[in-house]
């Protein structure tokens, strides 16, 4: 343990060599960073990430679909698994991480095929003739651009603007040269597609209406339908030499235009779609170039964008380098200095997929299409639309994070979302595929999301309108939310049985119209508490009050007397609407909750925990279920999620224990426990995330972590603390409000903390308040190899809450 008099020796001299990066305790922070962003990270271990070319937030995402003999899977969520070396095109839309299979979007895969095409690619069933197998030894990718050669001897590149796409295609000499268009095949399916040749205009047009993400649930048939359409137009620099397409298991050579869907079972989509293909002439070192553009609203807005930011005449090399710059710029909102380069790479990469997404969904016109299929404008003041919401995901790190570092998009996303919701009734989804609603997974995230991007300085949205909406979502239920569709994975209301949660207290497990009472009830009493923020934030007393006390609802699941593992009783219960509690409680019952067990979720009570640590029985009692829950009894970590009474790092309902400690006088427990999970469970590998990505969820988890700060109430900008991996962050944001963390001593075994300066200031606190996230501000951590088990113990150090 180091004094506190050496402890101010070291932050004084920190203080003083600030300016000056060479020195040893204050290094550099890197530059090229898009250059340690291994975009293969997390293509395996469930992770369902993509590798291919995209820019931050991009509406287009040039990336490859593998296949394993079988045209209705990839073998991954995302499009893409890297043990499965055969693909069968390159899609132009995609999902980051998601956990459904078949997956969502695809849209529009393109494929080189170098040889005569005599047969339809749709009755190629098990992708063995217009696919081809690849070697990793031949694939390349970094941020905004993904290079592969296919065992066929065809070459890809691929680069992309925000949304337009450039390929380069080169073929075998003397071999025919094709490209397919396989309109209909999106990664779910398709409702409808067409496709038009223009030979003499050298260009192919269409679209392809989809949708089915996460195809036929446990709910039934709810999402295997269209709920949108990606229009697309293709302009080449070489002439169009041969051409035709096809319908289910009829090719039309010479043909011009073909149109058909899919469908969206396996059943319905096997040897069916449409599209068309074209031939080149090629030679040797002559390449087949391609700029292709998307729009959601029309054809002529897919044009209207290939001509804004991709035009004829752009190099490939061109759009590749301000690919480059436009990740360069957003990874440069963090910048470390240090770490080993395996760190920065995990570091980066993680930053990559959290800034992924939302994804623009606007035109360079402002036309965007709306959750009613309408066409509208951008609001006043708004920059930009933006889709998708994985907001049972999200809202527990990834909307925080961009709200700190992009907050003009966060203020956009949640005008986007409340646009949305106007859209549709006032009914906000909590699982949003581009426009379309999905209504995947449980609870009503969209109130903790818009509170957290608020409280973390995403203010340029209407916020009164969007609070008078959740509150109206909160007050008066709907036919949705009496209404059993979709359940229970798709369960179509923003609040299920919101009668009786507002008559009872909870969700009850009889006849609850949701996914798991308890777990809603949990959903439901975070989403009040976000509520009441807002209310405060808007000067709104009558609703603070009602909403904070509708926060506590938390406790009518909570069963004290639940018989728990070493005689630690109480947990979180699925409970009926006369008040009795489910039969046969264990800790590791699944029944009423969402992926996830009672021990996993008994601690996700965001903003009481020392409601719950009470309830718990005290401080000592609440640390020893958390000891239990990271470690077997033999004292050895357990952090998979294997055992389901124990922490699971790869699914949200458990990322936010590891940083409880801080409210039960263990921090030292904190920081162990996190660089346990960092050090084993993230990589610089293949299968280097633990788990479905989520839409950047879990990236920005790592990246919280490994800055040493983490949102563990997610409608609220206070951070909770924990050791820094690198020896200095800068984290950089508009108007100078820059957050700067230093830990001269960081390194793998240098887990503890020791001491800490807030703007200079000793402190005992492993938490800060929001004033550093409004104002800025320098954090100077003293890290060591041993715990100091007395600093931030006092119960008056506690975070707040």
């Amino acid at each position: 343990m180091r004094s506190i008099l050496t402890f101010a020796v070291v932050t004084v001299l920190v203080a003083t060599v600030a300016s000056a990066p060479t020195a040893a305790a204050d290094p550099e922070p890197a530059d090229d960073l898009a250059g340690s962003v291994n975009p293969f990270i997390g293509t395996t271990n469930a992770g369902n990430v993509y590798p291919g070319a995209v820019r931050p937030f991009g509406m287009l995402s040039f990336s490859p679909t593998t296949t394993k003999g079988d045209q209705t899977s990839a073998g991954a969520a995302g499009g893409y698994q890297y043990d499965v070396t055969r693909i069968r095109g390159f899609g132009l839309t995609h999902l980051n991480g998601t956990g459904c299979t078949p997956g969502a979007s695809g849209d529009i895969p393109i494929m080189p095929f170098a040889g005569e095409v005599n047969s339809s690619p749709s009755a190629d069933v098990k992708d063995q003739r217009y696919a081809s197998d690849f070697s990793h030894a031949e694939e390349s990718a970094e941020p905004g651009h993904y290079r592969i050669g296919l065992a066929s001897g065809v070459g890809v590149d691929l680069t992309a603007t925000d949304r337009t796409g450039s390929g380069r295609f080169t073929f075998p000499d003397g071999q025919p040269a094709n490209l397919l268009f396989r309109t209909s095949n999106s990664l779910a399916g398709s409702g409808n597609a067409e496709v038009r040749i223009d030979p003499s205009g050298r260009r192919v047009t269409g679209s392809v209406d989809g949708g089915g993400f996460c195809g036929k649930t446990s709910g039934g048939e709810f999402n295997q339908r269209a709920y949108y359409r990606v229009h697309f137009v293709a302009e080449f620099d070489q002439p169009i030499t041969g051409y035709g397409t096809w319908v289910d298991g009829k090719l039309q050579p010479g043909s011009t235009a073909a149109t058909g869907g899919e469908g969206f079972t396996p059943e319905q989509r096997k040897g069916k779609g449409s599209g068309g293909y074209v031939g080149f002439e090629t030679g040797p070192d002559r390449a087949v170039g391609m700029r292709v553009g998307i729009s959601y609203v029309s054809q002529t807005g897919a044009e209207a964008n290939l001509r804004a930011e991709n035009p004829a005449g752009t190099s490939f090399d061109a759009v590749r380098a301000d690919a480059r710059q436009a990740w360069e710029r957003a990874l440069s909102r963090i910048q470390v200095g240090g770490g080993s380069p395996a760190q920065r790479r995990v570091f980066y990469t993680a930053l990559y997929h959290a800034l992924l997404q939302p994804s623009l969904f606007n035109d360079v016109t402002g036309e965007y299409l709306g959750s009613d299929l309408r066409t509208y404008r951008l609001s006043p003041g708004q920059h930009a639309q933006y889709s998708t919401f994985s907001g049972w995901d999200v809202y527990r790190a990834q909307v925080q994070l961009l709200a700190l570092l992009e907050p003009r998009i966060a203020g956009d996303y949640a005008q986007s979302l409340l646009n949305f919701a106007d859209q549709r009734g006032g009914e906000w989804d909590r699982w949003l595929h581009n426009n379309g609603k999905t209504a995947v997974m449980s609870g009503d995230p969209s109130a903790p999301s818009v509170a957290g991007m608020y409280a973390f300085g995403a203010t340029n949205f209407d916020v009164r309108r969007a609070y008078a909406s959740l509150v109206q979502a909160a007050t008066v239920p709907t036919a949705n939310d009496l209404s059993d569709q979709g359940c229970p994975v798709q369960c179509v209301g923003q609040r299920p049985s919101l009668d009786r949660y507002q008559r009872i207290g909870y969700v009850p497990s009889d006849d609850c119209h949701c996914w798991g009472g308890a777990a809603e009830t949990l959903e439901d009493a975070t989403a009040d508490y976000a509520i009441a923020e807002l209310a405060k934030q808007l000067g709104d007393k009558e609703n603070q009050q009602t909403f904070g006390e509708r926060a506590g609802n938390w406790r009518n699941v909570f069963d004290p007397k639940a018989a728990g593992l070493d005689g630690l009783d109480g947990y979180a219960r699925n409970r009926a609407s006369d008040g009795t509690w489910a039969p046969d409680f264990s800790p590791g019952t699944d029944e009423g909750f969402v992926e996830g067990t009672s021990a996993q979720y008994t601690w996700m009570v965001y903003h009481d925990m020392s409601g719950l640590t009470e309830a718990m029985g005290g401080r000592e009692r609440a640390a020893r279920r958390l000891d239990g829950f990271f470690h077997r009894p033999d004292g050895s970590w357990d952090l998979t999620g294997k055992d389901p009474t124990r922490f699971d790092a790869g699914n949200e309902p458990s990322i936010q224990t590891p940083w409880l400690y801080n409210y039960l006088g263990r921090p030292y427990r904190t920081q162990e426990t996190l660089r346990e999970i960092v050090r084993t469970l993230w990589t610089d590998g293949t299968g280097g995330i633990p788990g479905n990505d989520d839409l950047g969820t879990m990236s920005s988890w790592y990246v919280w972590t490994a800055l040493g700060l983490y949102p563990q109430n997610p409608s609220r900008a206070e951070l909770v603390l924990s050791a820094p991996l690198f020896p200095r962050a800068e984290i950089h944001r508009d108007g100078g409000r820059n957050i700067v963390v230093t830990a001269p001593t960081a390194a793998e075994n240098t887990k503890y903390l020791h001491g800490l300066r807030v703007n200079g200031k000793l402190s005992t606190r492993p938490w800060v308040p929001d004033s550093l996230v409004r104002d800025g501000g320098q954090l100077d951590f003293d890290l060591a190899t041993t715990p100091d088990q007395a600093w931030g113990s006092s119960p008056s150090d506690a975070p707040p809450g």
